[in-house]
């Protein structure tokens, strides 16, 4: 399964319409937005729409430029192939389980770190013994060099919750400065997509 990630794409057009180009180029199976897809909800067109033209299913959590109501009227639009995992997860070719929560601790529609963590732990739970895990935060988890600023200012309840489950994946977004940075947790290699996307590839396990 390949995948394009990204985050923090704040409605713009120009940003959307190049990863749009490098979905195509790539022939990705999923496009996997980590929340910030919009600037304050001005403007809700051109966000979705233009990945469903050309096939792609997506996967979007809110960040915290827009509520939860907003994504979840912006998936139901474009459903089929389009999912809001906030709290929620999904399972692809029946090994590759995705979920997530967005919001943040810190910014315009916050989330409790007692809440994320309760999403999190249930939205695991539907994908508890895929092979591959991929979770989806907008928040970065404390403490890592994907949430350095002046001081450490991710969640630790993400942290929390990577520490138990050991996703093979974490991706998040939030912070601009640290856009395509890495870091590992455990086995749990942890990215941050930013708005110029990256490509991830996962291959099937052998038995």
């Amino acid at each position: 399964m390949k995948i394009l990630a990204a985050s923090d794409t704040h409605g713009d057009k120009d940003i959307i319409n190049k990863l749009v180009a490098k979905a195509k180029k790539e022939d990705v199976d999923l496009v996997i937005l980590c929340g910030d897809t919009t600037l304050f909800e001005n403007d809700l067109t051109g966000i979705i729409g233009p990945f469903k033209k050309i096939n792609k299913k997506v996967v979007v959590i809110p960040g915290n430029h827009e509520t939860f109501a907003t994504v979840e009227f912006l998936t139901a639009q474009y459903s089929p192939g389009v999912y809001n995992l906030h709290g929620r997860s999904i399972m692809f070719y029946n090994e590759i389980g995705i979920f997530g929560a967005g919001g943040s601790n810190i910014g315009l529609f916050q989330v409790t770190e007692s809440e994320t963590e309760k999403l999190l732990e249930n939205a695991h739970k539907a994908v508890a013994n895929a092979k591959h895990k991929i979770m989806i935060t907008h928040t970065p988890p404390y403490g890592t060099t994907i949430d350095a600023l002046w001081q450490h200012v991710g969640s630790k309840a993400i942290r929390r919750e990577i520490e138990k489950i050991q996703p093979d994946i974490a991706l998040c977004g939030h912070i601009h400065e640290t856009f395509g940075k890495q870091d590992k947790i455990g086995k749990t290699t942890v990215v941050n997509a930013g708005k110029n996307g990256i490509i991830i590839e996962i291959k099937k396990k052998k038995n």
